[in-house]
């Protein structure tokens, strides 16, 4: 049995901050995986900081130096985030093998388009492994998108090939459900299914939510928590049903999407069309549109994929008025429960993830998953910046 311990980053599109997950990765001789958390962190942004993100993700204010800046500076800060989480577990940075970034998506289109005679598909991740490994001493692997984009993928999403690998059963199917900024699902048939694994982008996940009640609040609140504010509202089901005749929402799988699509243009345009609607039956409208989205796609393969329980990962996973409303427009069959139930907090898991994605990388392994992310082939993901 052979064993690493990896550091897994991840920020997301929610800007809440970067995820720390130390963890253990072991090997048997058959290469079964298996992978541990020994402890979860999280190194908040601060408001300068997420304002700063925000500024590089919309084209009207970014400029190039700004990016180039911020590039170093979330590596320093993905270094802080590393040294925080070993240090909280009680190890020093000697004890680990290998970190691995995710970094920060400031732009994704997986759409292609005519460039010099090129149909090109581009997305930009930032916080520089360089400065990573500098500064911690320990060799680091991240940018991993591109490498699926290459061969024709979306470059996203990458958490499927970690959900295939560590949690298809024989007996049923299942879903996990990622509720970050953005939602996505990963669809797993049982073991001996001739189904394919699909994974993809459902649509917004906490990124409209959060948008709204920072204005309902006055910036008193960044999220609404426990679905506190959502709860007292009322969906307004006609507009409810304008915004699901968005064209995203009949795009087949496998597609992916991001604050380009549902970002804060997106929804500044919703809040000031509904302008004369209580603040809490906005929030209430836009939470029901997240746990429709995400109810509607998993419905589809129900029956085909014997699927009989969904895990949910991410912020997504503490708001219980969210959490109601999608086990309300869900069969009574499916039990709704957390990936910590699978040994991945739901808090930690896409930070886990890409611990393994890493670990992959420098094994010299295919780490995509060709059915979710559209690629025409299986290929090593990740750009080493050794130590």
């Amino acid at each position: 049995m052979s064993e690493k311990v990896v550091v897994g980053l991840m920020s997301g599109t929610s800007l809440d901050g970067i995820d720390a997950a130390l963890v253990n990765i072991s090997e048997s001789d058959n290469q079964k995986i298996r992978v541990k958390l020994i402890h979860f962190s999280t190194l908040p942004y601060s408001e300068s900081m997420r304002e700063r993100i925000l500024e590089l993700c919309d084209p009207n204010r970014a400029r190039l130096e700004g990016i180039s800046i911020s590039n170093m500076l979330l590596g320093e800060l993905f270094a802080k985030a590393t040294n925080k989480v070993v240090a909280e577990a009680g190890l020093e940075m000697k004890d680990v093998d290998l970190i691995s970034s995710h970094g920060q998506t400031i732009f994704h289109q997986p759409e292609g388009k005519p460039v010099e005679g090129y149909n090109l598909t581009s997305t930009l991740q930032i916080g520089d492994i360089a400065v990573i490994a500098e500064r911690t001493g320990v060799m680091t692997v991240g940018d991993f998108r591109p490498r699926d984009m290459a061969v024709g993928g979306q470059g996203a999403p990458l958490v499927p090939y970690a959900d295939n690998l560590l949690f298809r059963t024989k007996s049923h199917g299942r879903i996990l459900a990622n509720i970050g900024g953005i939602a996505n699902i990963t669809v797993l048939p049982p073991t001996d299914s001739d189904e394919q694994v699909l994974a993809f982008d459902t649509g917004p996940g906490n990124m409209l939510i959060d948008a709204f009640t920072t204005w309902a609040t006055h910036g008193k609140q960044t999220y609404d928590k426990n679905g506190e504010l959502a709860a007292k509202g009322k969906v307004d089901e006609k507009w409810l049903e304008e915004l699901l005749a968005h064209d995203y929402y009949r795009l087949p799988a496998p597609k992916s999407t991001g604050r380009e699509l549902f970002g804060l243009q997106y929804a500044k345009d919703l809040w000031n069309t509904k302008a004369d609607l209580a603040p809490e039956d906005q929030i209430a409208t836009i939470t029901e549109l997240t746990a429709r989205t995400i109810a509607d796609d998993c419905k589809r393969f129900v029956d085909s994929y014997k699927i009989n329980e969904i895990f949910i990962s991410g912020g997504g996973w503490y708001n219980q008025t969210l959490r109601r409303r999608l086990q309300e427009h869900l069969p009574p069959s499916i039990k709704l429960g957390s990936t910590d139930e699978l040994g991945l907090p739901a808090d930690a898991k896409e930070a886990i993830v890409f611990a393994l994605l890493g670990y992959q990388c420098i094994n010299k392994r295919p780490n995509n998953l060709p059915s979710a992310t559209g690629a025409s082939t299986p290929v090593i993901m990740g750009k080493i910046a050794l130590a």
